[in-house]
């Protein structure tokens, strides 16, 4: 077993260290992918058995990482997968990639990391690195990692016998121009050795690391990514209502303001945030500073007009509703896309799923549409839809008194979309290229 920070180096250098991925979701999967495309051989570890039973099966259940990538690795040697958390007793590097939500009441839910890191405390040893990637708040590598995988029976020296460090995660599912492997990846270590070891295991896979001078650094450095990205949506969400009031179009304010090249940086409306990082990363900042005596009023303010957005589309639709002659309750609403972004099969933290239940909590019934989602359901709300099938949106789309684009998949036909709608409200201006002066039917956010 490795025991100095040399030898550690050495094997990471040489790619004859195991490397082990905890938590094989949306982030560590790609990420394992990546160190055993490079040479890694890694070692998968998730508590769902069957996320593994798929795994074993040659077949990847995160759209970004196809099935011949996983069955290719998976056969060749470099890439396994289980959920036995023993084997982590034969790592030698370890990355902590489990999903960090929001709790109903707003706070931090850091149950996955501390169950991680409690599983990973029972086989830690000399000689170990260990990144965590999970978006959380700025001090929890150092208050929560450091002392239970430090401070139990091995009593192990950060620095020395055992190398911490905090690296943001920055997956963008979807696209295919920044990936794991080319997005430059901040590192923050509890030590400048911790960063030394950290850099020479993540450089052998990746193309640019960015050292910071701790996790506290580079855990501030994700949330004000996030953060800077939630502020301006709120702000340009709140445009898009004032633009409403004074019967200006928003989207042509927009599109003129980018046209300035330089001074400005172009953001869009839409139904509210959804994904796993801009509706939930800068509320964890948020309580962080409450505990702190420290009241963060952007990031308050741009919640609420961003959580807002489902409502003011629902608002926006019983006007247009009303303008027709007709009511929301008793009529036929229909959602295309519930995704939280275009092109994905994702719906954490999706608006289109807060827009459904208002159009069914005001009496509508609601069908929806998905390319990539088959079904849904509403955690809090206990209702569950199946998406129509595609060779039937057409005719439900003539069929829905309203129309409501949430998600702007570039599958949609869209000037079949206007043609057919009975009544079209475009939240994400899809339709805005394909209008003619004639289509009064489509009304956009």
């Amino acid at each position: 077993m490795t025991t100095t920070k040399d030898e550690l180096i050495q094997k990471l250098q040489t790619k004859t260290a195991k490397i082990g991925i905890l938590g094989m979701g949306y982030v560590g999967m790609p990420l394992a992918v990546v160190f055993a495309e490079k040479g890694y051989t890694v070692l998968g570890i998730d508590p769902d058995q069957r996320k593994v039973d798929a795994f074993n099966k040659g077949v990847s259940y995160i759209q970004d990482v196809p099935s011949e990538t996983v069955d290719r690795l998976h056969k060749a040697g470099k890439l396994s997968m289980t959920a036995d958390f023993a084997a982590l007793a034969e790592m030698d590097a370890v990355s902590i990639c489990v999903p960090t939500p929001l709790r109903q009441t707003g706070d931090p839910d850091m149950s996955f990391i501390l169950s991680a890191t409690e599983e990973l405390a029972k086989y830690v040893h000399p000689g170990m690195i260990v990144v965590l990637e999970s978006t959380t708040y700025p001090g929890t590598t150092r208050e929560i990692l450091v002392p239970m995988l430090s401070e139990g029976a091995t009593k192990l020296e950060v620095g020395k016998d055992l190398f911490i460090c905090f690296s943001p995660e920055r997956v963008d599912p979807g696209r295919e121009d920044w990936t794991t492997y080319n997005t430059p990846k901040v590192m923050g270590g509890m030590t400048p050795a911790c960063v030394e070891v950290a850099t020479t295991w993540y450089s052998g896979a990746l193309e640019t690391i960015v050292p910071v001078s701790s996790p506290e650094a580079a855990e501030m450095a994700k949330l004000l990514e996030n953060t800077f990205r939630m502020i301006n949506i709120g702000m340009v969400n709140e445009l898009a209502m004032m633009c409403e009031r004074l019967g200006v179009d928003v989207w042509e304010v927009i599109e003129a303001a980018a046209s300035k090249p330089f001074g400005f940086m172009k953001f869009t409306p839409g139904p509210g945030l959804g994904g796993h990082c801009i509706p939930i990363d800068p509320l964890y900042l948020s309580w962080k500073m409450k505990a702190l005596n420290y009241n963060a009023k952007f990031i308050e303010l741009a919640s609420e007009i961003n959580t807002n957005m489902p409502r003011y589309v629902v608002s926006r639709i019983l006007e247009g509703l009303n303008d027709r002659g007709k009511a929301l309750k008793g009529n036929k609403a229909l959602v295309l896309g519930v995704a939280y972004k275009p092109d994905i099969d994702d719906v954490r933290e999706s608006p289109a799923l807060d827009v459904i239940a208002l159009l069914r909590n005001k009496g509508a019934t609601v069908q929806y549409h998905d390319p990539y989602i088959p079904h849904i359901h509403h955690e809090h709300e206990h209702w569950k839809l199946e998406s129509i099938a595609d060779e039937s949106l057409l005719a439900a789309v003539r069929e829905a008194d309203v129309t409501i684009l949430v998600t702007n998949h570039r599958s949609y036909n869209y000037p079949e979309l206007i043609k057919n709608a009975q009544f079209l409200f475009d939240t994400r201006n899809a339709t805005g290229n394909y209008l003619k002066p004639g289509d009064q039917n489509v009304v956009r956010l």
